[in-house]
């Protein structure tokens, strides 16, 4: 994560008797009374408020901490990432296990690159098999093989009880309808304004 003009401030201030350890905290707070604006900033920043900085800073702990904890659990009683995981489960949630690739990059929330990558990785593996459409431009289809089906499968139960243990038994209900609409309320945010993207689907 980025750090803010805020923070660089605060690290510089460091070596002159303040704390080390601000020097690396990814702050977005209100700056100190007096201090400069970012350089070529042009409008003031709306600086978050306490409040505001406090969710931020508990955000991006689950940002950070539980896919790295997701990842490692998969890893180890799985022997794939929780991002190979993903793209299997997705698959197999289809009435053929067959997607194209620019859908299955969009449903997985991940660039063409990267999901090429990890699909030419389980290819290897036997566990997808992909296969050009027909027609023009250069699109591929990705289908999950029998074998991928039985990984997925055996995967599963390991996978909804880490996220069990790790989201979902620490949140009262109330908290659960709260983080359906964050998470919607985020992806809609992210995704304003861009379409499926005509580049991307030419490609795959």
């Amino acid at each position: 994560m980025a750090k803010t003009a805020d923070a660089q401030r605060q690290g510089k201030r460091a070596g002159q008797g303040g704390s080390a350890s601000r020097a690396t905290t990814p702050s977005a707070a209100v700056p100190e009374p007096g201090s400069d604006s970012p350089v070529g900033s042009g409008a003031e920043p709306r600086w978050l408020n306490s409040d505001e900085l406090a969710a931020w800073l508990a955000n991006s702990a689950i940002m950070i901490s539980l896919p790295a904890a997701l990842d490692a659990r998969m890893q180890r009683e799985s022997q794939m990432t929780f991002f190979e995981y993903m793209v299997l489960s997705v698959l197999s949630e289809e009435p053929d296990r067959t997607m194209q690739m620019s859908a299955l990059a969009v449903r997985t929330s991940a660039s063409l690159s990267r999901l090429s990558h990890v699909v030419g990785r389980l290819e290897k593996r036997g566990l997808l098999a992909r296969s050009r459409i027909p027609g023009a431009g250069r699109r591929t289809n990705t289908t999950l093989t029998e074998a991928g089906y039985d990984v997925v499968v055996a995967a599963a139960p390991g996978h909804v009880a880490a996220v069990r243990e790790y989201l979902i038994d620490s949140l009262e209900p109330r908290d659960l309808i709260a983080l359906q609409r964050i998470g919607a309320a985020v992806d809609a945010a992210i995704n304003h304004g861009r379409t499926t993207g005509t580049s991307a689907t030419t490609a795959h």
